[in-house]
């Protein structure tokens, strides 16, 4: 058994490493709200988009939502292990956040690396969705609604449209308009016409300069969350190995 001075020596440390490791897992599961939050704004709010991709219904709103959703039980969890003070509880909270950081960190590196194959994916999608429109699927509802969205028409631009089967029997899409009251079937099947009355500037252009220009910003901040979890494994780790050993001092 160790002298008393130690053990009061250790409890300081003990009590100290609870009170940071409450407030980190308090702001984890703070993360994991958000992240529910984004997935469920994703499903309403970005489906259009997602599906360009596939014409079946996106999973990516719900992967974030999962993800969210895990993240806020094991936050919680980290904050019941640390008031119990549970050696076993802190290293299986250590392993999850070890897990979260590693998922973060592959996907960000790989979304970096690859920007560039997923513009090429997004632009086939979308050509692909321009060439297939028929007002009335999946794909061309998504055209529709990022057309009004951004105040684009087309791929590269408006004429892309000229060479489709919708073009020569509908003519541009309704959704290309600027003022839906001006465009009548007759200017929208006349290329010239169409010109004064619907926007020119093409659809993919506009988002992927959005991207770009937020590329830096949204790679700051994934890693910045990415490293955050060290934190956490670091303040885990060393709470259970002082738990334990004031544990054996005892005996």
């Amino acid at each position: 058994m160790s002298p008393p001075s130690k053990r009061l020596q250790t409890k300081p440390v003990i009590t100290c490493l609870k009170t940071f490791l409450i407030s980190y897992s308090l702001i984890f599961w703070f993360t994991g709200v958000i992240l529910l939050a984004v997935g469920v704004w994703g499903k309403v709010s970005l489906e259009a988009y997602f599906s360009l991709a596939s014409d079946k219904t996106t999973n990516a709103p719900y992967v974030l939502i999962g993800t969210g959703a895990t993240i806020v039980i094991f936050g919680l969890f980290g904050c019941f292990a640390t008031c119990r003070g549970s050696p076993w509880m802190l290293k299986l909270y250590a392993m999850f956040l070890t897990l979260v950081f590693l998922a973060e960190l592959v996907a960000g590196i790989s979304g970096f690396l690859f920007r560039h194959e997923i513009k090429a994916i997004l632009y086939d999608a979308y050509t692909h969705a321009v060439t297939d429109y028929n007002n009335t699927d999946t794909r061309s509802n998504a055209v529709d609604t990022i057309q009004r969205t951004l105040h684009c028409c087309g791929n590269k631009n408006y004429t892309d449209w000229i060479e489709t089967a919708y073009y020569k029997e509908h003519g541009i899409p309704a959704s290309c308009c600027k003022d839906n009251t001006k465009c009548t079937p007759e200017s929208l099947k006349d290329i010239d016409k169409a010109e004064k009355e619907v926007y020119t500037t093409g659809c993919f252009s506009l988002v992927t300069d959005l991207m770009e220009a937020n590329l830096g910003i949204i790679a700051g901040i994934s890693f910045g969350i990415a490293f955050f979890q060290l934190i956490g494994i670091f303040l885990a780790c060393c709470l259970s190995r002082y738990i334990t050993n004031n544990q054996y001092e005892m005996v």
